[in-house]
């Protein structure tokens, strides 16, 4: 327990010294949505803190590291293309508008340190998988089919998105092609399955930490359905022409044969 607790504790600190950082080149830059570009790179940190705090050794510890970074990366390369050039997010250019003058401090709290705790708090799989030194088992297996099935449909959905906008024949349209033809958010369930990846690594080590440490994707997946992710994101496409149709033809979330 008391290693769990200094990791954890530990991981803390580099995030807030990792956020408060952040967050003074977001008041350079007047740009508080660089946030979500670090997004993924706050998990790939806290990753690399619990391997180097804890003194365990094996397979799964190196295992999960290099995953999280591969994932990571590819989602911070991916918003730094997709937001590059375009400033700051509308949501957050509302949070300022409506703050006024004192948004410069708010947003340390309301942004930043928010998102930090929250990605300290949602990566307790990454401690639990590697306070355990024993070798790999069937769970670790699942977890990486679990965590490559994510990995797929995030990174497949995100180019295939990307393309699709790219077109100028396709402005207005909705897509419904490729994996979006399945679900409405391949992305998202990218996502959700590849913190469940996360969770199964966890689950190897057969503690009660690794149990408890499921609130980490479990809250991840609520954040993805209800918070920032799929009812945000359709409040501002259901009046979209062809949207109704494509919902009612369309798995919300999860990967299904498409509705004739």
């Amino acid at each position: 327990m008391s290693e769990i607790l200094t990791s954890l504790g530990t991981a803390f600190i580099v995030m807030v010294i990792f956020m408060v950082g952040l967050w003074i080149v977001s008041l350079i830059l007047t740009d508080s949505s660089i946030v979500d570009i670090f997004w993924g790179i706050g998990f790939i940190l806290m990753a690399w803190t619990y391997f180097f705090s804890t003194d365990t050794a094996g397979p799964r510890k190196t295992l999960i590291v290099i995953l999280v970074t591969v994932w990571g990366l590819r989602l911070a390369g991916y918003l730094l293309y997709r937001n590059w050039g375009k400033g700051e997010d509308f949501r957050y250019r509302k949070w300022r508008a409506e703050t006024g003058e004192s948004w410069w401090w708010v947003s340390l709290f309301r942004v930043f340190l928010l998102q930090g705790v929250l990605f300290w708090f949602i990566s307790m799989p990454f401690l639990a998988a590697q306070l355990d030194p024993e070798g790999l088992n069937p769970f670790d297996l699942l977890g990486v089919l679990v965590w490559g099935i994510g990995l797929f449909f995030e990174a497949v959905g995100d180019i295939q998105l990307a393309a699709f906008k790219a077109n100028p024949e396709n402005k207005g349209k909705v897509l419904a092609s490729g994996l979006w033809q399945y679900t409405r958010h391949p992305n998202y369930f990218g996502d959700a399955a590849a913190w469940w990846g996360y969770g199964l690594f966890a689950l190897a080590t057969l503690t009660v930490f690794g149990v408890v440490s499921l609130v980490g994707p479990a809250l991840m997946t609520f954040l993805l359905l209800r918070v920032s992710g799929v009812t945000l994101l359709e409040e501002t496409l259901d009046e979209k022409p062809g949207y109704e149709d494509y919902k009612r033809r369309t798995s919300a979330f999860i990967p299904m044969p498409p509705k004739d």
